[in-house]
């Protein structure tokens, strides 16, 4: 298998997660970050999971962290897209930052590259509207932790081109990823349902109704899902769970994407889930 050479700009939960899965897979990749506290905090966070990975993915039996890490490069300048294949952007879920970024981003992306927006919520069309050549922008969903998630969500933008979807499968079963092909929309299929989810049980919490251990267990020991929407809502980070329900309201203006006053006040106080140690449970 030929090796692709791999960006993932921005190196958050995600952003890592990705990497590593691409690095474990032998591929060249190279983490673009804003500053270098951000560059050395998403290096550990990558070496962290490949120290770990090898109980839980096949792929990584007999590999050695040091093994692992050796594809993947850090960076703080964006020209080094300029020889990637397959750029993944996937900075916080703000409009105007992702804005910023692509109009930055352009000089330097190949003709023959695919911008992938691994955006939560915020519609490919959209994305697309901020890149010189909206045809190379596609989404696609990756979900945490991408190693061991084998099946992604890709969204074609109004101006995606056929050759782009086609050179983005290609790439993606290269990854060893399963693509369900869907079309453009605000939180596209899996965040326009999971954050409904996720907003519905912390309401569930804020009544008073349970404890998030009790929520979870049900749709775990009832519903068979690997993990409760609490869980999840801390393994996402609770201010990206906030950011993608206050894009789901802003664009289709229905009050069922309100906010939970419950998490709002978690992000105020710095309760964001597994990055920062408490969220609904305590790390």
């Amino acid at each position: 298998m030929s090796k692709l050479k791999i960006a993932v700009v921005g190196g958050g939960n995600i952003g890592s997660s990705l990497a590593f899965d691409c690095a474990l897979r032998g591929h060249d990749v190279v983490v673009i970050e804003k500053d270098a506290l951000s560059c050395e905090k998403s290096r550990e966070s990558i070496t962290e999971t490949a120290a770990y990975a090898p109980l839980f993915s096949p792929l990584a039996k007999g590999k050695t962290p040091e093994t692992i890490v050796q594809n993947i490069v850090w960076s703080q300048d964006l020209s080094v897209v300029s020889d990637c294949e397959f750029i993944v952007e996937n900075i916080t879920e703000n409009i105007a930052l992702k804005q910023a970024l692509y109009a930055s981003m352009a000089e330097f992306i190949a003709p023959h590259a695919v911008l992938a927006a691994n955006t939560s919520c915020i519609p490919i069309t959209k994305l697309g509207s901020f890149h010189r050549v909206p045809s190379q922008v596609i989404g696609v969903h990756f979900m945490n932790p991408v190693y061991l998630k084998p099946t992604v969500e890709v969204i074609i933008g109004f101006n995606t081109a056929e050759q782009t979807q086609e050179r983005c499968l290609q790439i993606l079963e290269k990854l060893g990823k399963n693509a369900v092909v869907v079309k453009d929309g605000p939180g596209f299929v899996s965040n326009r349902i999971s954050h409904l989810f996720m907003n519905e049980a912390a309401f569930t919490i804020q009544d008073g109704i349970a404890q998030p251990a009790d929520v979870d267990a049900i749709f775990k020991g009832c519903f068979g899902h690997k993990m409760g929407p609490l869980e999840t809502a801390d393994l996402i980070g609770i201010d990206t769970v906030v950011n993608s329900l206050e894009v789901l309201y802003q664009m289709f203006q229905d009050p069922k994407y309100r906010v939970c006053p419950l998490m709002r006040t978690m992000v105020d106080a710095g309760h964001l889930g597994r990055k920062t140690g408490k969220g609904f449970y305590t790390y």
